[in-house]
């Protein structure tokens, strides 16, 4: 009898003992899942102050300035990062805007790729408008920004003195 009592001993604390791990993997798990949310929580907030930062800025665009070295751009003192496509559509646009005209995606295209307009298609301008909207990342920052007119094409829609190319 004390022979089966003791058996019974060693496999409840085999028994203990594979809970404890069990416990401890789920402890690990639920640490880093705990972790894990700290670290979403964070870059919502950051994300909340900067959208906090762009709403009390409001819709008016004080100044716009291009560094076409680095590919950044600050609009009203908040950096942006382009690629260079990107940052040379702005610069197109910025020069367009400087002589106060309205390019179509054609003359976008053909500006930056150097060919002729004719042989440039309307889309790719479009593309090109669109990519660098989508790298500006808030669609009320970049339609600020960008504005398209119907059957004339794209101009920015910011006053001329405060725009800067660095």
């Amino acid at each position: 009898l004390l022979e089966i009592l003791a058996l019974a001993g060693t496999s409840f604390s085999e028994v203990l003992t594979s809970y404890r791990m069990v416990i401890f993997v789920l402890l690990v798990f639920a640490t880093a899942l705990l972790v894990a949310s700290l670290v979403f929580l964070v870059t919502i907030i950051a994300l909340n102050r900067r959208m906090s930062e762009i709403e009390r800025a409001g819709i008016q665009i004080n100044s716009l300035i291009v560094n076409r070295g680095e590919n950044k751009v600050y609009l009203n003192n908040m950096e942006f990062s382009l690629t260079g496509a990107s940052c040379e559509t702005l610069a197109v646009l910025i020069e367009a805007r400087m002589d106060g005209e309205i390019l179509s995606g054609a003359e976008i295209e053909a500006m930056i790729t150097g060919r002729n307009k004719a042989d440039c298609d309307e889309a790719a301008g479009a593309t090109r408008i669109k990519r660098l909207r989508d790298q500006l990342g808030n669609q009320m920052v970049s339609e600020l920004l960008v504005r398209n007119i119907s059957r004339k094409g794209y101009m920015l829609a910011i006053d001329r003195d405060v725009v800067r190319i660095v």
